[in-house]
């Protein structure tokens, strides 16, 4: 019998307070069952002591150790575009990379959140309406939160943000490609929830690293549904306050396991099983 040996790849993940990150066990599991010899990296912003101008620097030091890839969390999902020879046409259409393969001395990112959300999504929710929701956030993975809304049939999106540049800008921009509905930068977040159908949350709040709440918890009403994006921990704050309200959810494990399974897909070249992926999340508990 010929011994065949392993194909072994290397990847990773550049952000902050990524500790908790699933991604390491997800992708070498997955990998183990395709047969790969999968190791996945965490390059931590914060352990460091860097800020994400150390992004090139740590670009080039992946591909010298023969990265076949990296994915990107906050606070980078923006800032290392400039840093790329290559994007996606989605990558390019959201301005935001949460995935960034190196082949051939080329450095090309990919947006597979903005997939990943939009199925988790529908298997939570399949029937949610869509009418108006608000969005907490508008960086790199609020990009592609609030695209995949409107590709979900969401009507009216309002959107929030810390800076109210990058919501108008965002706002602005999916309006233009979202030209039946009506997408708007928000500046009254009482009357917007007083209206809303439902809360998409898009911050790090509710992470380990940055604890809270991302809004008044009197805003929430049973009628919303929440979509949180945070998933470690798994059980945010947001997430327990709208379950004691009776709000119907959708947490952030979904969304980590199917862009998950896109990146793997453009890292190794196989197509990943993704029910098995999300048995393999389950699996890890809920923190």
């Amino acid at each position: 019998m010929l011994d065949i040996p392993t194909r072994a790849i290397q990847v990773g993940l550049i952000g902050s307070g990524i500790q908790l990150s699933r991604s390491p066990a997800l992708h070498e599991a997955e990998g183990a069952a395709n047969g790969l010899s999968l190791s996945y990296e965490l390059i931590d912003l914060d352990q460091r002591g860097v800020s994400v101008e150390a992004l090139p620097e740590l670009l080039a030091e992946a591909e010298a150790r023969g990265f076949a890839g990296v994915n990107v969390t906050h606070p980078a999902k923006q800032a290392v575009i400039p840093h790329l020879h290559d994007l996606s046409d989605e990558a390019r259409a959201l301005g935001a990379v949460n995935t960034v393969v190196l082949a051939g001395g080329r450095r090309t990112g990919h947006n597979t959140d903005c997939s990943g959300f939009a199925r988790a999504f529908r298997r939570r929710l399949p029937d949610a309406d869509l009418g108006h929701a608000v969005q907490l956030g508008a960086g790199g993975a609020g990009a592609a939160v609030a695209q995949a809304m409107l590709q979900l049939g969401t009507r009216r999106l309002t959107v929030f943000d810390v800076d109210a540049a990058r919501a108008a800008a965002l706002a602005d921009r999916l309006a233009e490609s979202f030209p039946a509905a009506r997408v708007e930068a928000g500046s009254d977040l009482l009357g917007a929830m007083a209206a809303a159908d439902g809360l998409v949350h898009a911050t790090p709040t509710g992470m380990a690293a940055h604890p809270g709440l991302p809004l008044p918890a009197e805003l929430l009403q049973p009628r919303h549904f929440v979509a949180e994006i945070v998933y470690f921990p798994l059980e945010t704050e947001l997430l327990r306050l709208a379950r004691s309200r009776g709000c119907r959810t959708v947490d952030g494990g979904g969304m980590a396991v199917f862009q998950a399974a896109g990146a793997f897909r453009l890292f190794t070249g196989i197509e990943p099983d993704a029910d098995r992926m999300l048995a393999h999340f389950a699996a890890m508990g809920a923190n």
